[in-house]
């Protein structure tokens, strides 16, 4: 593990905040977002319990990092550990942070599951003073969830992990995530409102409904212009091929996600298997 500066931590509704984790990077943007959720105040923490630490609730962890895992297990009483999903910029330090706070650890991929049972689409969880429901959000990957706060503010928020972003846009990991899944996932999403977004990496949105709205719009304007380029280089193009023409302007260090994105729209578009 390495060690890092400590960062300060980040009111990001009325029952979450999070800390950034120190792996910036250019798909990870300015690094992950672990999110504390807790329905006790700091000021109602006294008397909580025998340590005075509020219960809270960690999401994605993050990387296996001393400073970072640190400043989360000292957040409060550490009740449980849920997983948007398992890419290791959320999950590295998970095993690492069960062992230091003992609280066990679930996702939707049982693999990733310490001392708990994997979560299922449309559970309800009564943690630390808060109610979560699970929705499973396919797409980024397959094993992607968010996390619903009906509670949180007027409107109540989500924690989006990768499948909606603070800024741009998400890649589609193909062959594990799927554009039809993800599509379907936005449709969800949208359906929820003017929650907050909560994402995984960068900034607090104000409404959920409408950044689905806009993220399905965009991935319609790629489908176009996928469309556009196999009219002009042959039905069966090869990825790369296509990558030149409708990527033509992507930075090197981002040409591999860009790549993976064309063969998740090829996919959909060709109705592969």
């Amino acid at each position: 593990m390495t060690e890092s500066q400590p960062s300060l931590w980040v009111q990001s509704s009325e029952l979450t905040r999070y800390r950034l984790a120190p792996n910036p990077g250019p798909m990870s943007l300015d690094g992950t977002n672990s999110y504390v959720i807790s329905g006790a105040s700091a000021a109602a923490a006294g008397g909580a319990d025998a340590t005075h630490e509020p219960p809270v609730v960690v999401v994605d962890p993050g990387p296996l990092e001393a400073t970072h895992l640190r400043e989360l297990a000292a957040a409060g009483r550490v009740e449980l550990v849920l997983i948007t999903h398992h890419h290791s910029d959320h999950t590295e330090g998970s095993e690492e942070f069960h062992r230091i706070t003992g609280a066990p650890v679930r996702a939707l991929d049982g693999s990733l599951c310490f001392a708990a049972p994997p979560l299922t689409d449309g559970e309800i969880i009564e943690a630390a003073g808060v109610r979560i429901e699970v929705l499973a959000t396919p797409g980024h990957t397959a094993d992607s969830v968010s996390l619903l706060l009906p509670d949180d503010g007027d409107h109540g928020s989500v924690l989006t992990g990768d499948t909606i972003l603070g800024r741009g846009t998400t890649v589609i990991a193909y062959p594990d995530g799927r554009l039809g899944d993800y599509l379907a996932s936005l449709r969800r999403l949208e359906a929820l409102g003017p929650k907050t977004v909560l994402p995984a990496h960068g900034p607090v949105l104000p409404d959920l409904g409408e950044i689905a709205r806009a993220y399905a719009a965009h991935r319609e304007e790629r489908l176009a212009q996928i469309r556009a380029a196999l009219s002009s280089l042959g039905a069966e193009a090869p990825v790369g091929a296509v990558t030149d023409l409708v990527y033509a302007d992507v930075d090197t260090s981002v040409r591999s996600a860009a790549e993976t994105s064309v063969a998740a729209q090829l996919d959909y578009l060709r109705g592969w298997a």
